[in-house]
């Protein structure tokens, strides 16, 4: 009986042996994934058969998770910094596109283009003195001014030039020789004669002030021996100073007859909630024209550069410079309006020179009615391209957020 006893103990401490052995292994199958600080835990294991069992039976049957440690901590982290950039970025980049596409190409705010504000100020360059064997005269600097590059029919091109020291100072200079000549293409010879240039420091023929040590002229290509020139005329000036010689040279493109002249209408119109100026003009070559304005409010702070850009048939037409309602909103103006400096060209593309002008339309070529701002429209430009564009940019915003919640929170 004592036997019999002793066996039924051994067995049911060798099943009781076996069900915990059964129970661990199951533990850590459940486990496997959860990372050491899991697999560790001792407290975890029962030695009574059904804590074991109960064990067993709660382990879940869903995927292992991926392992919890340091490294795989910091991996995700870094991922997670990668993706925050890349979303700031794409964000920027969608806010900046936007922005910048708020309104058409044809009316932008001039302060995008300040070389733009005043077209018809003269081109001037401070540079050191150039000698005639290429070394820069040390202490002096070439002053220089050209009154326009793109010269039309009557146009005439004022010049200056003057030497002054490192100080500002005016410097001694005598000018030489000075001659206007056509550059013409390779291979080519001129049909038009070499001109004397008067330069002068008397205040006549364009110098502005007599005895100022700047040298002055004013040139009238079509009148001084360059009638009916469509290309590159080149001013050489040979100056002296402290006996020595430099050489300047000013370029100037003469672009023909012009392709259209102006009739002297304009007129505005409150039209789908922008503002459109119509300019006309009696086109003799057909083809496509490029007109430019500039626009300013009341108080003549700059306010647009406006543009027309498109094919264009022969007879009467009215160029349209059309100033976006949205801009106008934005910018709250000060009316009336001014409408001034319009430029106007006939392209010739493959041609040199590429461009037939019109005549310059100098100052004001028209003052606006009072216009209230809710008479202007409140809507962004819209076109299919940038409708496209911003669409991409939102996906890649999208992604990146996407990403970012997928990876979870920072911690």
């Amino acid at each position: 009986m004592a036997r019999h006893k002793s066996e039924r103990g051994a067995v049911a401490w060798w099943v009781l042996g076996a069900v915990a052995v059964l129970a661990l292994l199951a533990w850590w199958g459940r486990d496997a994934g959860s990372g050491p600080a899991q697999a560790a835990a001792p407290e975890a294991v029962k030695p009574a058969a059904s804590a074991a069992a109960a064990t067993t039976a709660s382990a879940p049957a869903s995927a292992p998770r991926a392992p919890f440690t340091p490294a795989a901590l910091a991996a995700r982290q870094r991922e997670r910094a990668m993706w925050q950039q890349r979303l700031e970025q794409a964000q920027q980049t969608l806010e900046a596109y936007r922005a910048s596409t708020r309104y058409p190409h044809e009316a932008r705010p001039l302060a995008e283009q300040p070389d733009q504000v005043r077209p018809n100020l003269p081109i001037e360059e401070d540079a050191p003195l150039r000698l005639a064997d290429g070394r820069a005269a040390r202490g002096v600097h070439l002053r220089t001014s050209q009154e326009r590059v793109f010269v039309q029919g009557d146009e005439s091109v004022r010049l200056s030039l003057s030497l002054r020291g490192d100080d500002g100072a005016v410097l001694p200079l005598r000018v030489v020789r000075a001659t206007a000549r056509e550059v013409p293409p390779p291979n080519t010879g001129s049909l038009y004669p070499v001109v004397p240039v008067n330069f002068n420091d008397e205040g006549l023929d364009g110098d502005l002030q007599a005895r100022d040590g700047v040298q002055g002229v004013r040139l009238q290509p079509e009148r001084q021996g360059f009638a009916g020139l469509s290309g590159q005329l080149r001013v050489e000036v040979v100056l002296q100073h402290a006996g020595q010689e430099a050489v300047v040279f000013f370029d100037m493109v003469l672009t023909g007859a012009p392709g259209a002249v102006w009739t002297g209408s304009v007129r505005e119109a409150l039209e789908e909630g922008s503002l459109n100026f119509y300019l006309g003009a009696e086109v003799r070559v057909p083809g496509r024209y490029v007109v430019t304005g500039r626009v300013d409010d009341a108080t003549g702070r700059p306010l647009a550069l406006l543009s027309f850009n498109d094919e264009v048939g022969a007879g009467a037409q009215e160029f349209r410079l059309s100033l976006f309602g949205k801009l106008v909103r934005d910018a709250q103006p000060v009316f009336p309006l001014t409408l001034r400096d319009v430029e106007a060209f006939l392209l010739r593309p493959d041609s040199f020179p590429d461009r037939s002008l019109m005549a310059r339309r100098t100052g004001t070529v028209l003052v606006t009615r009072h216009h209230p701002l809710a008479a202007f429209s409140p809507a962004e430009w819209q076109s299919e391209e940038r409708s496209r564009y911003l669409a991409e940019l939102q996906r890649d915003v999208s992604e990146a957020q996407g990403r970012l919640t997928q990876l979870g929170p920072s911690r």
